[in-house]
């Protein structure tokens, strides 16, 4: 698993309550960004204004802008306030659709007990997945 999360914490506290081994994407753009060997799972924030321009994070464009990494997504992860209404999530959105994988949950800010729940069983079953598919 690969996360983003801002200085908020939000992703963050959510990763860290999962209990599963993740890498951060860094907060500062000029610092090096994690190198997965093999499939993952990227968790990202959504930052949009109004009309969804900066849904996803510069960092994480950067991050998947290296074909070897991109190559390796699974699926993605969003996260977001549900305030903002129709750009809710949305970075998970833009990121399956150009990456081609899918968007496997949302969750809202730090997410819910209910939330955390369901993305390990989700986590589990899709690693189960990969490993029966795997030659």
């Amino acid at each position: 698993m690969v996360y983003y999360s801002s200085s908020s914490g939000n992703t963050e506290r959510f990763v860290t309550r999962l209990g599963w081994s993740a890498a951060r994407i860094p907060i500062d753009p000029d610092a090096p960004t994690p190198a997965p060997e093999g499939p993952f799972v990227l968790i990202c924030p959504t930052y949009a204004d109004g009309e969804g321009r900066g849904a996803v994070p510069k960092q994480v464009i950067r991050f998947l802008n290296d074909p070897a990494t991109r190559a390796r997504l699974v699926g993605v992860i969003a996260t977001g306030n549900r305030n903002f209404g129709a750009t809710y999530a949305l970075s998970g959105r833009i990121i399956a659709k150009k990456c081609q994988v899918p968007q496997l949950y949302s969750f809202e800010l730090a997410g819910t007990e209910t939330d955390i729940a369901r993305v390990r069983e989700g986590l589990t079953k899709l690693g189960e997945n990969l490993c029966s598919t795997a030659t």
